[in-house]
């Protein structure tokens, strides 16, 4: 054994079985982390950084995210995927105004590894900042607001806001608005905080800072309804023999809804009976009928009840014709109707024509303050109410002369 250990060449193969024993009874347990073993991995949206003059520049076009691919040795990568202890950022501190191109850079990162940006270049915008103040309008859906209320103007407090941003922006700002928005509608006065959004010609949000971002927003409600009486309005000629003798409605008021100064000129509604087709005594839905403006009325319909009297014709003859008024120094003649007696055509309701007899009526001639000559003298007839009549003769043939001479 002695010579044999001091045999350089059974040293040196007795070296190499203890090696390959040594390699054998290692597991197996997939890749082994070899010291200078290339590595790469990609890292998706790395949040990019911008340097520049925040006070009094802004800075548009720059992506908030890259993709960094990092290739080196395998700890290194691993490291680095890990802590992300590195930074991708861009250098606008003396930048000019303008668009310009800007190239992306990557510091901390080991100088084993090599970074690859995608993109690596993108075209900037730097602009002057500005700030500019501007009126807030509030604006509301007048969806919200309950049946039979209104809306005044509404208050903005404070009704002013400044605005920070690009030159470029401020020049575009055309409408600042408050919008308020609720779930339940409205009928008193509200106040809700509203954020205030800055939009251009097309209600294109702009990217602004406005201070402050959020107003109080008051809008006054008032009730915009009116109670009114609703009156009957007849339309045609009732059929023959038919008088319409009342219209009466189940409901007498209406209550209507619409803008103010309509409501304060209005100060009735309608209905609309047509007579031309009533004979008989009927009940009618009919539609309350509103002018222009009025937005709503309670109730729509009414019933109403119409009462008719039928009317009936009679002539009443030998109706004796009498003189009144005659001077007692003359003589009165009647000459025509020569038997002094007319007829009446009387139209009337049933109950009171049928009983008529001469008796009722009082028909006679007024002589007051006529002389001694011939006449013709209006026929006049007194008789009972509610009736309506024609003589067959409306005038007298009158002689009169002189009882003295």
């Amino acid at each position: 054994m002695d010579k044999l250990m001091d045999n350089p060449w059974f040293i040196k193969i007795l070296a190499l079985l203890l090696a390959v024993l040594l390699y054998s009874s290692i597991p197996n347990s997939g890749d082994v982390n070899v010291p200078g073993k290339q590595s790469s991995v990609t890292i998706k949206d790395f949040p990019v950084k911008v340097y520049y003059d925040t006070e009094n520049l802004v800075v548009s076009g720059i992506p908030e995210t890259v993709d960094i691919t990092l290739k080196g040795p395998m700890t290194h990568v691993q490291s680095a995927n890990t802590l992300r202890n590195f930074e991708v950022f861009v250098d606008l501190t003396n930048a000019k105004i303008g668009k310009q191109k800007v190239k992306l850079e990557v510091k901390d990162l080991s100088d084993k590894l090599k970074a690859t940006l995608k993109p690596d270049t993108v075209t900037v915008s730097v602009q002057e900042k500005i700030t500019k103040e501007f009126k807030v309008e509030a604006e509301f859906n007048k969806g919200q607001i309950e049946d039979g209320y209104s809306a005044g103007q509404p208050i903005v407090e404070p009704n002013k806001v400044k605005i920070t941003g690009a030159k470029s922006a401020i020049d575009q700002i055309t409408y600042v608005k408050a919008t308020v928005e609720a779930k339940e509608k409205w009928k008193e006065t509200v106040t809700k905080e509203a954020t205030v959004q800055v939009l251009d010609k097309d209600l294109n949000k702009l990217d602004v800072t406005v201070e402050p971002g959020t107003v109080k927003v008051t809008i006054p409600i008032k009730d915009n309804s009116k109670t009114v009486p609703i009156t009957v309005q007849k339309k045609g000629t009732p059929p023959t023999g038919v008088t319409i003798e009342s219209i009466d409605l189940d409901v007498k008021e209406a209550t209507i809804i619409g803008p103010e100064d309509i409501l304060k000129d209005t100060e009735s509604v309608r209905v609309e009976v047509d007579v031309s087709k009533i004979t008989e005594n009927t009940t009618l839905d009919l539609p309350v009928i509103i002018s222009n403006g009025i937005t709503k009325v309670t109730p729509q319909m009414v019933k109403a009840t119409v009462v008719v009297k039928k009317m009936e014709e009679k002539t009443v003859s030998e109706i004796p014709l009498k003189i009144r008024g005659l001077s007692e120094n003359y003589d009165a003649e009647i000459n025509d109707p020569v038997n002094q007696m007319i007829s009446l055509l009387v139209t009337g309701p049933s109950a009171a024509v049928n009983g008529l007899k001469p008796e009722d009526f009082s028909v006679y001639v007024d002589l007051s303050s006529l002389s001694e000559g011939d006449y013709d003298v209006n026929i006049r007839i007194e008789g009972p109410k509610d009736l309506n009549w024609k003589p067959d003769k409306a005038k007298a043939k009158i002689k009169i002369t002189n009882n003295n001479a």
